[in-house]
């Protein structure tokens, strides 16, 4: 019986959250290019005054960098230390 109702409950949250995947997924992606750019805005000439913070983060980023620069319209890689095309 428990187990019944949780999959209900569970194809009901199926159900009212399929319309809204595109939506959430591109709500994400927008998150992300913003962090992105935070990140790498000093790279960029923008000035970063969390830049000593975000250092740490590079390492964790710098795959994601190439979608991002060209979800951006950036052909090519904007920083000369970064390489990635």
């Amino acid at each position: 019986m428990i187990d019944k109702l949780k999959k209900l409950i569970a194809f009901y949250e199926e159900v009212l959250s399929l319309p809204h995947r595109t939506e959430i997924a591109r709500e994400l992606r927008e998150e992300e290019d913003v962090f992105l750019l935070l990140l790498f805005s000093e790279m960029v000439g923008i000035p970063n005054p969390t830049y000593y913070y975000t250092l740490e983060l590079y390492p964790y980023m710098i795959e994601k960098f190439h979608d991002w620069h060209l979800r951006m319209g950036m052909e090519k890689s904007p920083l000369s230390g970064i390489r990635c095309c």
